[in-house]
């Protein structure tokens, strides 16, 4: 067996230590905006108690944090290709702190409505360029593997923001759960403050939006888009009902929720884990078809749960499996349009956080008259079709 070069070796330990510098810089930005993603879902009851607010109205804060992220992608991808990635994403993330310090202090369910709103525009500055930093830093090879580390910190954003919310929640309200998070953010924009930043190249919008179109253009990348919008609709659609849910069904409230959500990142971590192995043993196909299966199997546990410890199983598996589907996804979206990869990944994630925008409404709307069981069931359905297609293709 022929050992490595020692150049090889050294490429390889290069490679490491970028990836690490990289995780250092921006993997607290990553889990701050992760954290503010999902924080809220727990709180529902909560906030509609203190607002006088319907399930179905507090349900709305979640499209009024992922509508607006995914309506600016297509202005701060392009931006980001100018101005530099490590810029952009250290302004957003400022951003996200005062942002969600005003959802802290909002007298009103609009004021909230509105902070979100805001909360939404800046955190679309974070995870996307990240990714596309990778994107130009790591090589292709090596880069599911360094996107499943950074998604890490991602997924611990979720994990802890499950918790934090179900944990503190009672002691601290649910606005001191939210100004913990403006702490966070601001902690992100500190660490990505270092480092060499890309020279500024001039912002042409008319150039910008040729690139879009010629991204648009490409078949590969309207399957990816269309897969991550079917994505955020199918799997996310859920998360602001099972506060409610849980207590309907005598199941538990907050806490509960919140231990849910978190189970749901924890499903992730063991993604993250077990990402190497699996692609080894059978191929970027084989692990997309056994995400799809997992979420499938975790929405219907969910559907048919009567026992507490039934719906943090099934958001265990609907975590891994989605992903294992997600990340195998965005490496491929990654080398979709090199020389506008930050343009490239933004779009992703426009397609991605409007999926997750419809999903409270469009779960919502089939549930109340159907049930959860039969809206579970239909969303597994859907991306167990989406995951075999995407196999095949």
């Amino acid at each position: 067996m022929l050992k490595p070069s020692p150049d090889r070796l050294q490429e390889e330990a290069a490679s490491r230590q970028l990836v690490w510098r990289l995780l250092l810089a921006f993997g607290v930005g990553a889990y701050a905006a992760a954290l503010g993603t999902r924080l809220l879902d727990p709180m529902m009851t909560l906030i509609g108690t203190d607002f006088s607010a319907e399930p179905r109205q507090t349900a709305l804060l979640t499209t009024a944090f992922a509508l607006p992220y995914a309506l600016i992608q297509p202005v701060l991808g392009p931006i980001g290709d100018a101005l530099g990635k490590r810029r952009v994403i250290g302004w957003s993330l400022m951003g996200l702190a005062i942002a969600t310090l005003l959802c802290a202090l909002a007298p009103s369910f609009w004021w909230l409505f509105a902070a979100r709103i805001l909360a939404g525009v800046t955190a679309g500055g974070t995870m996307p360029l990240t990714l596309a930093m990778f994107g130009d830093s790591v090589p292709l090879a090596r880069r599911q593997v360094a996107i499943s580390r950074l998604l890490m910190f991602t997924i611990a954003g979720q994990v802890s923001g499950g918790a934090l919310a179900g944990v503190l929640a009672p002691l601290l309200g649910w606005r001191g759960v939210l100004a913990l998070s403006a702490l966070t953010a601001l902690a992100g924009w500190i660490a990505a403050r270092g480092g060499t930043r890309e020279a500024p190249q001039p912002l042409q919008f008319t150039q910008s939006f040729r690139k879009t179109l010629a991204i648009l253009g490409n078949p590969a990348a309207r399957l990816l888009f269309g897969a991550v919008f079917i994505e955020g609709s199918l799997i996310f659609g859920l998360f602001p009902y099972l506060a409610p849910i849980l207590s309907e069904r005598g199941l538990g409230g907050t806490a509960e929720a919140g231990i849910a959500i978190a189970c749901f990142g924890i499903g992730g971590f063991l993604y993250t884990l077990l990402a190497g192995l699996i692609l080894r043993a059978v191929g970027q196909t084989g692990l997309i078809r056994l995400g799809a299966v997992s979420v499938a199997a975790g929405l219907l546990t969910v559907g048919l749960a009567s026992h507490a410890l039934l719906v943090p199983m099934g958001t265990v598996a609907m975590g891994f499996g989605f992903f294992a589907v997600h990340g195998s996804v965005q490496t491929r979206v990654t080398e979709i349009a090199p020389g506008a990869r930050g343009s490239a990944v933004s779009l992703h994630a426009f397609w991605f956080f409007l999926g997750q925008s419809i999903g409270p409404p469009f779960f919502g709307v089939i549930a109340a008259p159907a049930g959860v069981l039969p809206a579970a069931m239909l969303c597994g359905a859907g991306i167990l079709a989406l995951g075999f297609y995407l196999a095949r293709r």
